[in-house]
């Protein structure tokens, strides 16, 4: 008897599913914290926002404290040392979470469960704007809260009903959160902790300042304004009632254009990462 053939074609495998972008997060977070620089830029970050408020604080009487209040001076002592050092910290942890997987060829395993890459890449953006936020966020309440009973002697405490207060230290946080982002971007097309580092390093800190040594002109005032850092800043100061949103000559950038000219940027480093992203092999 002779065995009859099955001509019927054979069935195709099922397609795999595409991850859900929950899931995409999921794995972004245990990358996250397996990697250790994250977890040191992260306690950096928090001890520099919380610790150099608190020295200011209680350097406050030896120093000579202002005899006008000024809720703005105060909370600018408040989230000055954050803002400062903390931007370029938020930004290499973006530059690292990327070029750490170039380095070591896991990226290309990133990219096999996730074959869009866009999505790939919008889940560590949105993952690290998280954290990064809250952790920023979590600091300068911490730093404002600790530092209150310190100025309050000398009547020049910041209380959260003050106008500007509650903006200045949600600016900080949101400002954080962003320049990961925008660190991320950068290392997605540089694809180097050192060289993204570097361009971190000279967006917020040195191009400010190399910028405010430029003859006066108009060319020099829209380069000091446009730059990421002067922009953030912006956005962890005291609103002041009246002020224009941008003053070209005055060289006055309020909180809402600050929020404006970084998310411009964080943005454009993004495109630029995903267009990077898409464009070439992992």
């Amino acid at each position: 008897m002779t065995d009859t053939l099955d001509l019927a074609p054979a069935r195709s495998a099922a397609p795999a599913s595409r991850p859900r972008f929950v899931d995409l997060l999921r794995s972004e977070w245990i990358k996250l914290w397996s990697l250790p620089a994250a977890l040191l830029c992260l306690l950096a970050l928090a001890a520099i926002g919380f610790g150099g408020p608190l020295f200011l604080g209680l350097t406050l009487e030896s120093s000579q404290p202002p005899s006008t209040a000024s809720i703005a001076r105060t909370m600018g002592e408040v989230t000055m040392p954050l803002v400062v050092l903390g931007q370029i910290l938020a930004g290499i942890l973006g530059v690292l979470c990327i070029s750490s997987e170039y380095a070591s060829g896991t990226i290309a395993s990133t990219l096999l469960a996730a074959p869009t890459r866009l999505r790939s890449l919008l889940a560590k953006a949105v993952l690290l704007f998280g954290v990064v936020t809250v952790v920023a966020l979590v600091t300068v309440v911490a730093a404002w809260a600790v530092t209150y009973p310190m100025y309050a002697p000398f009547g020049l405490e910041a209380p959260l009903t003050a106008h500007g207060v509650v903006g200045s230290l949600v600016g900080t946080g949101v400002y954080l959160g962003l320049c990961s982002v925008f660190g991320l971007g950068l290392g997605a097309v540089l694809r180097s902790t050192a060289a993204g580092s570097f361009v971190v390093f000279f967006a917020m800190l040195l191009g400010p300042i190399l910028s405010s040594m430029l003859p006066y002109n108009v060319a020099s005032r829209v380069i000091r304004l446009l730059l990421i850092g002067n922009a953030g800043d912006a956005m962890s100061r005291v609103d002041i009632p009246g002020a224009p949103f941008l003053d070209l000559m005055g060289g006055h950038i309020s909180p809402a254009a600050g929020y404006l000219l970084v998310g411009g940027w964080t943005l454009l480093a993004l495109v630029c990462g995903a267009a990077a992203l898409l464009r070439r092999d992992a």
